[in-house]
């Protein structure tokens, strides 16, 4: 990712970040980085600005599986990202049944070429059993991520994709899509019409490091 196309893609996060917090009329307050600071990659790693940014902060997936958040879900991929809680009942079923409409769009470049990853905003409850059940509900595949794990390492990794909120009832709908190989990145609405997000998808999938 270029120095240029990665600042982009932070003032993107902060657009987010700044119309979420406008409709909400007050700021969540930065979330507490992990103890742990392993996640950092450290002075002597020849690391990308992405990477740094990011981080290798622990997360869990459905599977019970820990992963890195950068070099296991974001490194070399297209990912499509969304914040949602097992027990919403409003827009979490819209917007991840958009989701598995993008799977059904994509067929077998889920899981090879894109990653899809619904992160919890509610981790304590979110365990990876009901991960795993809540997934069933929307015949989520192999590429389809679903994220717990520490309250605090959640947080850190919502904090720097710009959907990490104070109460889990103030997630945002917005989807984040990223190529991170090529350094596009862009937002859409969740809960807008399938064909219209599928493409979207599909011109961060397609992208060859071209201007967008």
């Amino acid at each position: 990712m270029t120095r240029q196309i990665f600042t982009a893609f932070i003032f993107a996060i902060a657009m987010i970040a700044a119309t979420h917090n406008c409709l909400a009329q007050t700021a969540p307050k930065p979330p507490v980085e992990p103890h742990d600071h392993s996640h950092q990659p450290t002075a002597a790693d020849d690391s990308s600005p992405a990477h740094k940014y990011f981080t290798d902060v622990e997360l869990i997936n459905q599977d019970g599986k820990k992963v890195r958040f950068y070099t296991d879900v974001l490194k070399g991929k297209t990912v499509v990202i969304n914040a949602f809680f097992t027990t919403c009942t409003s827009v979490c079923p819209p917007m991840n049944r958009n989701m598995e409409r993008i799977q059904q769009a994509l067929g077998d470049r889920v899981g090879r070429d894109v990653l899809l990853v619904s992160m919890s905003v509610d981790p304590e409850v979110d365990t990876p059993p009901k991960l795993k059940e809540y997934a069933k509900k929307f015949h989520a595949g192999p590429g389809w991520m679903f994220l717990t794990g520490k309250k605090e390492n959640i947080d850190w990794a919502l904090y720097k994709v710009g959907q990490y909120v104070e109460s889990k009832d103030d997630h945002t709908t917005i989807f984040i899509i990223g190529n991170e190989t090529t350094g596009l990145w862009k937002k859409a609405l969740g809960i807008a019409s399938p064909n219209e997000l599928v493409q979207i998808v599909q011109s961060v999938v397609n992208d060859k490091g071209g201007t967008q």
